[in-house]
């Protein structure tokens, strides 16, 4: 297609590729300016831009702008927790005068796209665009309402009555700002179905994708007899997967292959951690660069996520890697995979423990089950497919 002027507005800074939001945008900018699109990247930041992160982006872009997003702490943003009528954490990146008279601006200009990634930043934008009349396009990763439950459930019990009372606001500003956007996006076939009926045209699905050259000459190594978990772990389901790891997968694990070690890697490893688990067969690597090396270390992926949404793109890493996965129902929701061919595993700890302790002891086994989904995502999720489905989306909005 022809090449497009695209305003990209993000809560983040998509680089360093410390999340699986963040892996996504990076690599969906490197796809769209490959094919010649002039993309402007306005970001609202919690951290500032450092010289690494602008020579790893502006290559990609037009512009790029970034307006400093205050302090989680703030009295702002806790008088809005409070009183306003915006759930928090839209407020938590709201309310910003600052980044609004930018997106103003900006919106003064001839843009072929304008497109807001979370509806948690759509507070700051809304003023703007209804003053200028513009549309955008809402990417929107997770089903956000069910997963503020996740983080609920972990607040002390006299915050919980709070915690209900934001769940409520976030239903009601998901279905607003579904309902404003001119064209939805979905990561999932699952995720387009809850956003449906709120969304003014039929919910687009981009899949979620992996870099497939970048994993191709990976080759597990069955003999380390390690298991390998990556996460980012400000995300909570992360965090209850692994606690969930360490209290009943591991032990019942290690009753029967003591020998078996499992490596933690991913940004923010709560350090509290080594202390609360202080077994030596744990070990703690914190945020890797390139996975590449520790997955060639690795035996097994264990995904043992009961929470979440979307599609995950640890999965599908360690799938394009070879890495034979024992996963939930939900690490691989989204997926088109058939547990037995592509992973295996189950919902409960039991069923967990069976799988590994059958790819530790079956070399031959692991192997073909990581080849297969190996296979998979090459054809599914390289993210030049993400990328067609993408810019099909622009297309549709460009003839209508």
């Amino acid at each position: 297609m022809r090449p497009l002027r695209l305003l990209w507005v993000l809560p983040y800074l998509p680089w360093p590729t410390t999340s699986g939001g963040k892996l996504r945008q990076y690599h969906l900018l490197r796809c769209l300016a490959a094919r010649g699109h002039r993309i402007t990247l306005l970001v609202q930041s919690k951290v500032p831009l450092d010289r690494q992160t602008r020579e790893q982006l502006e290559p990609l872009l037009d512009r790029l702008i970034v307006t400093e997003r205050r302090p989680l702490k703030s009295a702002t943003t806790m008088l809005a927790g409070l009183v306003s009528p915006v759930p928090l954490l839209a407020s938590v990146n709201g309310h910003a005068p600052g980044f609004s008279r930018v997106f103003e601006e900006l919106l003064r200009e001839p843009w072929d796209v304008v497109q807001i990634e979370h509806s948690y930043m759509y507070e700051p934008c809304r003023g703007p665009l209804r003053r200028h009349k513009r549309d955008f396009v809402l990417s929107e990763h997770n089903v956000e309402s069910t997963l503020a439950e996740v983080t609920y459930s972990r607040l002390p019990a006299p915050l919980r009555p709070l915690a209900s009372l934001d769940r409520g606001r976030y239903r009601r500003w998901e279905r607003h700002v579904l309902g404003q956007a001119r064209k939805v996006v979905a990561l999932t076939d699952d995720d387009a179905r809850v956003f449906a009926p709120y969304s003014r045209q039929p919910v687009a699905v981009v899949v979620n994708g992996t870099d497939t050259g970048a994993f191709a000459a990976v080759t597990p190594e069955p003999t380390a007899r390690r298991i390998l978990f990556v996460g980012n772990f400000e995300y909570a389901p992360n965090i209850d997967a692994v606690e969930w790891m360490l209290d009943t997968i591991m032990p019942a694990l290690w009753q029967q292959t003591p020998d078996v070690r499992l490596c933690l890697c991913g940004h923010a490893l709560p350090q509290q951690w080594a202390a609360r688990w202080n077994d030596p067969r744990i070990e703690w690597r914190g945020f890797v660069p390139e996975l590449q090396t520790v997955q060639a270390q690795s035996s097994v992926f264990l995904a043992a996520l009961r929470d979440g949404g979307g599609s995950k793109l640890k999965v599908l890493e360690a799938m394009a890697a070879g890495l034979p996965l024992v996963a939930t129902p939900q690490a691989v929701s989204g997926l088109a995979v058939e547990r037995g061919v592509h992973y295996v595993g189950g919902a409960d700890a039991t069923s967990l423990v069976t799988a590994l302790q059958q790819l530790l002891d079956d070399p031959a086994q692991a192997h073909a089950l990581g080849e297969a989904a190996r296979g998979y995502v090459r054809e599914q999720h390289d993210w030049s497919r993400s990328a067609d489905q993408l810019e099909a989306v622009y297309a549709e909005l460009a003839c209508a």
